[in-house]
C-alpha cells in the first residue's frame, strides 16, 4: 500500500530565489539572519519563515521520509503563499512553485506529487493558471489558503475558480494563513495552537452557509488538521440554522455536509481521531504530518498504525489507498 503524505510543505529553491530578487520591491521586507539564510515578513502576515534544509532541500526531505517510513509527498506551499502579493506577481510566485513541483515529480514520479498555488488575489488569473498548472506532469490538486486577505471563501469572486477546478478534477487543500484572533493570540503559539485550527472551522462553515458546496457537489475540499473546530461545534451549527434567520436559505443541516469534506490525520490525539473517523467515515480521512514544521508528526504512518480499533485494510485506506483515489492516482 503505497504510504502518501498529504500534508506536507516545500519551498522550492527557484521559489526562494525570486522572492529574494523581487520581494522587496513588491512589498516584503527581505533579510538574512545569522547563518545566512533568507528571511521575510510579507505585508499582513506576522510568520517570519527561515528557509532550513528540511524545508527546501530535495536530499533532505527524502531522508526524512524514508525515516519516516512515508513513500509520497504531496508538496505544497505553505504560508505566507502568495495572496500578500500584486496580482501579477502572485501569479509569478504561483508558477514558479508549480514548475517546480512537476520537475520534482519527474525527477522522483515514486516519491512527490504537487499541489498547484493560484493567485487568488486575482480570480481570473487563478483560473488561468488552475488550467495551465493541471496539465503539469505530477500536479494533483490544488492548495488554498482559508481565506484569502481577509475574505472568506464563499465570496462570489472565488467561484470561477470553484467551477474550475471541479472541471479540472483538482481537489482544494486548505490551509491557514494570517490565522483568526492574531490580537489575542500572539503569546503561547496560540495562534498556531488555536488559530489554525479556528481557521479550518471557519472556512468549512463559509463554504457550507455560502452555497459553494452546493452549487459545486463535484468538488473535493479537505480541511487541515484533522477539520480543526469544524467536526466539534457542528451540534451547534446544526441548532443554530433552526432558531436564527441569517440561516434561513439553509435546505439542509451542517451536518449533512460533513462527509462533504475529506480530513488529515492531524490531531495529537489518538481518541480524537477515532472520535473522528467515527464522526464522518474512514473513507474521508487521509494521512497528513505538516512535515517539516515543529508541530508535526514526524512519523505519520506508526499514529495509523497504533489505531487497534480499526481492521488492516481500514488503516491501509487512511495512510494511502484514501488519498490516492482523491488525488486521481488510481
Amino acid at each position: 500500500m503505497l504510504k502518501l503524505d498529504t500534508h506536507a510543505h516545500w519551498f522550492p529553491p527557484e521559489w526562494i530565489e525570486l522572492l529574494e530578487r523581487e520581494g522587496g520591491k513588491n512589498g516584503a521586507e527581505i533579510s538574512r539572519n545569522e547563518q545566512g539564510r533568507l528571511l521575510m515578513v510579507a505585508p499582513g502576515i506576522r510568520l517570519r519563515p527561515t528557509f532550513t534544509p528540511p524545508y527546501v532541500d530535495i536530499a533532505t526531505r527524502l531522508k526524512i521520509m524514508d525515516e519516516a517510513r512515508v513513500d509520497m509527498h504531496a508538496l505544497s506551499l505553505t504560508s505566507p503563499m502568495v495572496y500578500w502579493a500584486s496580482a501579477d506577481f502572485g501569479l509569478k510566485l504561483s508558477q514558479v512553485f508549480n514548475d517546480a513541483c512537476a520537475v520534482a515529480h519527474q525527477k522522483y514520479p515514486n516519491r512527490f506529487i504537487g499541489m498547484a498555488m493560484l493567485p487568488m488575489q486575482a480570480p481570473d488569473l487563478a483560473v488561468q493558471e488552475a488550467k495551465r498548472a493541471a496539465a503539469l506532469p505530477g500536479i494533483r490538486g490544488v492548495y488554498m489558503a482559508t481565506h484569502v486577505n481577509g475574505k472568506n471563501l464563499d465570496e462570489k469572486e472565488f467561484w470561477p475558480v470553484y467551477e474550475q477546478c471541479e472541471k479540472l478534477g483538482l481537489p482544494i487543500f486548505l490551509h491557514p494563513v494570517a490565522p483568526v484572533g492574531k490580537e489575542r493570540t500572539a503569546k503561547y503559539h496560540l495562534g498556531n495552537f488555536l488559530g489554525n485550527p479556528y481557521e479550518s472551522g471557519i472556512a468549512a462553515a463559509s463554504l457550507i452557509f455560502g452555497g459553494v458546496m452546493d452549487a459545486f457537489p463535484k468538488l473535493d475540499v479537505m480541511l487541515p488538521h484533522a477539520g480543526g473546530t469544524f467536526p466539534w461545534l457542528i451540534g451547534r451549527m446544526d441548532h443554530g440554522t433552526t432558531v436564527r434567520a441569517e440561516c434561513k436559505h439553509m435546505t439542509k443541516p451542517p451536518s449533512a455536509y460533513l462527509k462533504r469534506f475529506h480530513y488529515d490525520t492531524i490531531t495529537h490525539s489518538d481518541k480524537i481521531l477515532m472520535n473522528l473517523i467515527e464522526l464522518v467515515g474512514v473513507d474521508r480521512v487521509v494521512m497528513g504530518s505538516d512535515c517539516p514544521a515543529d508541530m508535526s508528526y514526524t512519523r505519520p504512518v506508526d499514529v495509523v498504525e497504533r489505531l487497534k480499533d480499526l481492521s488492516s485494510g481500514e488503516r491501509d485506506a487512511i495512510v494511502g489507498g484514501n488519498a490516492a483515489k482523491l488525488l486521481r492516482m488510481v
